[in-house]
């Protein structure tokens, strides 16, 4: 055992666990991401607001489990909130809907041996398959200096007591940075990569600047695609935030969000009418929507949010079928809007090979797992190995078909 393991060890004989499935409770607490950064989405009030609104809890499927970690010292059995160390984001899942990570094929091998896949445990962000930080730090936590590979490291020591307490198949960690997944794997937790793709700001001072960065071919292309919205259209696009969202513009835009939910996939989408309604009073200055214009009446519209550093695009929704228009409000309104607040990153959602051709990178993503029936986990392991090889060279293939000009 390494010197740094044994230190590791020592500090962990302190600590214990516990499910905790009502936030309220820990809103006095002064909580961080342990990156530091200001994520619109590892924050107590969106994970409040999720439950709030019901789109978790109750018949969703998606059960909240959170995970607190705290040092030794129970009052009263109540956790005193100064000894609270870490809260991880944590579901009980009876379905594999809206995690971004597939793994049915896994849940049908179970089903046909008879074995109950779910409930399954999911460290997550609902919905929101964005790579950060997957564990709020209290301030107790700065003061020991404590990191979030400390807390995985101790909690992936803890994985078979978790899966029990849950009564739960498997633990799944989703979207984490590398540092976090390699110290998860290095604790027996598989691997397993995923792509996307994301625009990267290279100090543009406008998009010309941008399309000025691509290739001639490409320069062109775009320039076509753009032309019924940013020269003469019976549409017009409006770029929305801050003071400028109202309620109204919510309602339309969750009524163009639902019916292209419905389209797709002939359900309700995950997020609820009461969400969107208090998105707006609960993260204002944190996200941005781009509405396409019909005499004055919405048709479409795509939802980001936004930190200090990086656009996340979310969600679109259309009452119409207008060419183009997808891209333009969910990609290039997007691109112009990062430029406008010297954003350096736009990640404009998952999946989606048609990004790379308009500048957006392939990246890879992290995800580990690991289940509690030992042959299944060893057939886990297997798969995530085998399936490396094909990941990385999709990733590179990705990259070689760039349309920026050769520096």
């Amino acid at each position: 055992m390494t010197q740094n393991q044994l230190e590791e060890q020592n500090t962990f004989t302190s600590w214990s666990w516990r499910f905790c499935d009502d936030l309220s409770s820990l809103s006095d607490i002064e909580w961080q991401s342990s990156t530091g950064n200001d994520s619109p989405f590892l924050s107590l009030p969106f994970l409040q607001l999720l439950a709030n609104s019901k789109s978790v809890d109750g018949d969703t499927g998606w059960q909240s489990n959170h995970i607190l970690i705290f040092e030794q010292g129970i009052s009263e059995n109540k956790i005193e909130n100064e000894k609270i160390l870490a809260l991880v984001p944590c579901y009980l899942k009876t379905h594999s809907y809206g995690e971004y990570v597939f793994d049915h094929a896994w849940a049908n091998a179970y089903h046909q041996y008879q074995l109950p896949y779910y409930p399954k445990l999911v460290v997550a962000i609902p919905f929101t398959p964005v790579t950060g930080s997957r564990a709020l730090l209290s301030t107790k936590a700065y003061e020991i200096n404590l990191d979030e590979e400390m807390i995985f490291s101790y909690l992936a020591r803890q994985k078979d007591e978790i899966i029990k307490r849950a009564s739960a198949s498997s633990l799944h960690v989703l979207f984490t940075p590398k540092s976090i997944s390699d110290a998860l794997r290095d604790n027996h937790l598989h691997q397993r990569l995923s792509v996307q793709f994301v625009w990267q700001n290279r100090a543009y001072a406008n998009f010309d600047e941008f399309l000025a960065a691509l290739t001639s071919r490409k320069r062109k292309s775009i320039r076509k695609e753009r032309a019924p919205f940013v020269n003469t259209s019976n549409i017009e696009i409006r770029t929305l935030f801050e003071d400028n969202l109202d309620k109204k513009t919510v309602e339309d835009f969750y009524r163009c969000y639902q019916q292209t939910y419905f389209k797709r996939s002939g359900h309700a989408g995950y997020l609820t009418r009461t969400f969107f309604e208090k998105l707006i009073d609960v993260m204002r200055k944190q996200i941005c929507i781009v509405g396409a214009f019909k005499d004055e009446r919405m048709i479409a519209a795509s939802l980001f949010f936004y930190n200090s550093h990086t656009l996340y695009g979310r969600y679109w929704g259309s009452l119409e079928e207008v060419s183009g228009l997808h891209f333009e409000c969910c990609y290039y309104r997007g691109i112009e809007f990062a430029i406008s607040k010297q954003l350096q990153t736009f990640n404009p959602g998952t999946q989606g090979e048609h990004k790379i051709l308009r500048g957006f990178a392939p990246s890879f993503c992290y995800s580990n797992h690991f289940l509690a029936h030992e042959s299944f986990d060893n057939a886990v392991a297997d798969f995530v190995k085998r399936e490396k090889p094909a990941i990385e060279q999709y990733f590179e293939q990705a990259s070689a078909i760039l349309p920026y000009k050769q520096s």
